[in-house]
């Protein structure tokens, strides 16, 4: 039982073991919420404000329209959408009618996208307007979303006037989409409707693409009881944080799992003032931070650097931050007292993967937090360090093994990969996540390797043979390789590429051409030509090889005189 477990007694105290989770859906989560102070800030935006009441409102519209044009329960609903009030509707929205959400990365090319809408089948998608030229042809139903309609009036009217840097601000946040349904029109020929049943507590909610614990992009399969329970979870961590008065701000995208859980599941169970930014800008962040000041701000490393160093700069006090979780990358100590001298309270770093709707692991909110670990496990939630050769053998305590997780929060496996799901999940419902780690006695969990080969890039996944499968077409590459190397915001994407005439290739070139098939995270940030790429003698390329040569290779030229 986890109550019996060693690192529960560092928990702060107050916060759970385990904890309980109702049997429904997270559309009851979002009524119930809505309905204990309707006239409560939701959500803000550009400062324009969205009560709980309209929330509410707008998502019983949506659905209504969704269920006039025959979307049914089980059926796909892509959405392709940066942080947006829109984006929160349209959530909640396709989950009201039992349908499954899709989200998608707005910035994916055409082909990323292709190639996932083919895999889920949505008929139907809700787009960010300037992104509706990337969608698949094919689609039933496509409606496009126009951020400047959520803009406070006095904003999207400036944005009209005829001055070059306005219209450069407009161009890049609306395109005109012929042929689509228009989101405004959407919400308003829709009646407010509460007639259509609720999902399932176990039923289906999101499908989230990622590189997962096998390398290959793939869609995990979360329940809404999954992303319930992870709510829940974090909202026990959290225990000081009160329901109702946080505000919130949403830096990370919400089509990210971590995003999406700590501002639409979370965010919307404590009832919070959830501050919406379509894409991070620190002075933007700051200036909001003025008038709103923020109690939970979440994000990833290179995010609170920023923001504490223009904080600094500018005198903008972040004294309110109380609440601040950092994932998707190491947190380092100079970050944390950094962060920690001009906020209001304790960064700590916590652990999470798609396929555990995210968060299973965190430092604490108190004194026996560890900075360079990632934690002990959430309430809940089980650990075990195991051979990963032999996943059912567990290694002595101290030494390192991959890390399983059993939980609520677990997904039920791959969308329509039967083989991949085998593979990541274990008799019993445990999770390989494909991470080498040590745990002391006290349950403190240090990631020392990745055994799966997933670059993390800016707090993004990316699996190196999507990657290595682009550049396979590039008509000059005969050979590719692709691997992480370290750098300031996580890993460089590098490629070590055999050519076919021997030549060296351009970075500058190679990177112009992925950047049409691939989003520019993925694309590699340097071209290394190489005569030839270490294999096993089965041909496999050895990534780790190439990895070590190139690291040893750059290492050299920093040492080289005058380098």
């Amino acid at each position: 039982m986890n109550d019996e477990a060693p690192w529960v007694r560092n928990y702060q105290p107050g916060v759970p073991a385990t904890i309980a989770i109702p049997d429904e859906p997270l559309t009851a989560l979002f009524d119930r919420s809505c309905a204990v102070d309707p006239n409560a800030v939701a959500l803000e935006f550009f400062g324009r404000r969205t009560s709980y009441g309209d929330l509410s409102r707008s998502v019983a519209r949506a659905a209504g329209w969704l269920a006039s044009v025959g979307v049914r329960p089980g059926d796909r609903v892509a959405l392709v959408l940066p942080n947006s009030p829109q984006h929160v509707i349209a959530f909640y929205a396709a989950l009201r009618v039992g349908a499954v959400v899709v989200e998608h990365n707005p910035l994916y090319t055409a082909h990323e996208l292709a190639g996932m809408f083919a895999d889920h089948g949505a008929e139907v998608a809700i787009c960010w307007d300037v992104a509706v030229p990337k969608l698949p042809d094919g689609l039933r139903r496509v409606v496009a979303v126009n951020l400047l309609d959520a803009f406070p009036p006095v904003k999207r009217l400036a944005l009209q006037l005829p001055v070059p840097k306005l219209r450069a601000t407009r161009d890049r946040l609306h395109a005109p989409a012929p042929g689509t349904t228009p989101w405004r029109a959407v919400l308003a020929a829709s009646p407010v409707t509460d007639a259509l049943p609720h999902p399932g507590a176990t039923d289906l909610a999101v499908i989230q693409y990622t590189s997962g614990t096998t390398g290959h992009v793939k869609g995990a399969m979360l329940s809404h009881r999954n992303l319930y329970a992870n709510a829940l979870q974090g909202a026990a961590w959290m225990k000081d944080a009160v329901d109702g008065r946080e505000v919130i701000y949403a830096v990370l995208p919400m089509f990210h799992a971590f995003g999406m859980t700590l501002y639409l599941t979370f965010g919307i169970l404590k009832r919070a003032h959830i501050v919406l930014f379509p894409s991070f800008d620190a002075d933007l962040v700051l200036d909001v931070a003025r008038k709103t000041p923020p109690t939970v701000y979440c994000a990833v490393p290179p995010i609170y650097r920023r923001t504490a160093d223009r904080a600094k700069e500018r005198g903008v006090s972040l004294r309110s931050a109380r609440f601040c979780i950092s994932g998707a990358m190491a947190l380092t100590d100079d970050i944390v007292e950094l962060w920690e001298s001009v906020s209001g309270g304790l960064l700590v770093e916590g652990y999470g993967l798609t396929e555990a709707a995210p968060v299973a692991l965190g430092n604490p909110f108190w004194p026996t937090r560890r900075t360079g670990t990632i934690g002990v496990p959430f309430p809940s939630t089980l650990m075990r360090v195991v051979d990963p050769d032999y996943p059912t053998r567990d290694v002595p305590q101290g030494e390192p093994g991959e890390l399983l997780l059993k939980g609520p929060q677990i997904f039920g496996g791959y969308w329509q990969a039967p083989e991949e799901t085998a593979l990541a999940l274990l008799p019993g419902g445990w999770l390989r996540t494909g991470d080498l780690v040590t745990v002391d006695a006290d349950g403190f969990t240090t990631i020392v390797d990745r055994l799966k080969e997933i670059i993390i890039t800016g707090g993004f996944n990316v699996a190196p043979s999507e990657v290595e499968a682009e550049l396979h077409e590039h008509p000059d590459i005969a050979e590719v390789a692709v691997v992480g190397l370290p750098g300031p915001t996580g890993d460089r994407v590098v490629a070590a590429v055999v050519t076919r005439s021997g030549k060296p290739l351009e970075t500058a070139a190679l990177r112009a051409w992925a950047k049409e098939r691939l989003a520019a995270y993925k694309v590699p940030r340097e071209v290394v030509t190489v005569p030839e790429l270490p294999k096993s003698l089965l041909g496999k390329v050895l990534r780790k090889r190439v990895a070590d040569d190139l690291a040893a290779r750059s290492a050299a030229q920093s040492a080289a005189p005058g380098a």
